[in-house]
């Protein structure tokens, strides 16, 4: 009870209440606060491969919650200590920064994390409608895993992917110009663990494999030469070459074409 002045000088003490839960924190009930031995002896060989990239220590933090999020699926109390001692700053330090990046999950995660864009342009362009379809075929709500832990259901903001619009991505992979029936049968593939090929870039690998990916560590899968942009996004470069259009030069002040 913290006291107060009245407006008579008189000390007057207010009852406060339990400090309420804050949303979304990396406060899951069933979430470990530490790693069994092997585990942590397993992680710890990683994180010192990582960390020994980097001049200053604090400078991996991002890979390292990748790292333990490969472990558990999402970020949890253990994850933020083991971090924290490894680079010598608090677990609320750790949180703070895990805080800010959206790919860093709160709870646990299936197997795969279907993210259905549902930012304007998505939308308008059927986000909304593939979303509300899923929702009601896997019979979860946002931020829900189904009950065979194969696929966890979020909405995502914007991924830089407009011109496909609109965009569901699974593992951060981009399967661009869906529908709602498209992305009723993609979930229905990844439930049935059937190979499923991202529209750009290599096959599908589960959420945990992409997070230790996203880590620093190898990608095993072979490199077919299908990524990179596709040719909605280089359209504007197209119809500028056509036209003979250049950028204008170092420090000059034209507007640059012809």
């Amino acid at each position: 009870m913290p006291p107060t002045a009245g407006t008579d000088g008189t000390r007057v003490f207010l009852q406060l209440g339990r400090q309420p839960e804050e949303p979304n924190q990396f406060n899951h009930p069933d979430a470990p606060t530490s790693y069994a031995p092997d585990v942590r002896a397993r992680l710890e060989v990683d994180a010192k491969e990582i960390i020994g990239r980097y001049p200053q220590s604090r400078s991996a933090i991002l890979p390292l919650l990748h790292l333990v999020q490969s472990q558990d699926s999402y970020i949890t109390p253990a994850g933020l200590a083991f971090i924290s001692e490894l680079l010598g700053m608090t677990p609320a330090d750790v949180a703070g920064v895990a805080s800010f990046y959206s790919m860093y999950r709160r709870t646990p995660t299936g197997k795969h994390l279907v993210g259905v864009c549902t930012n304007t342009l998505c939308a308008v362009m059927g986000g909304d409608a593939i979303y509300r379809e899923l929702k009601e075929h896997l019979g979860v709500e946002d931020d829900q895993t189904t009950e065979d832990g194969s696929v966890t259901l979020q909405h995502i903001e914007c991924n830089a992917a407009c011109d496909y619009a609109p965009v569901v991505m699974v593992n951060w992979e981009f399967f661009d110009n869906q529908t709602p029936e498209s992305a009723r049968d993609l979930v229905d593939k990844l439930r049935a663990d059937a190979e499923v090929r991202p529209t750009r870039g290599m096959p599908l690998c589960s959420f945990a494999a992409t997070e230790r990916i996203l880590a620093g560590f190898p990608d095993e899968r072979a490199d077919d030469g299908q990524g990179g942009a596709g040719a909605a996004t280089l359209a504007g470069l197209e119809v500028a070459r056509e036209r003979g259009m250049t950028a204008p030069e170092p420090g000059g002040t034209s507007g640059g074409g012809k």
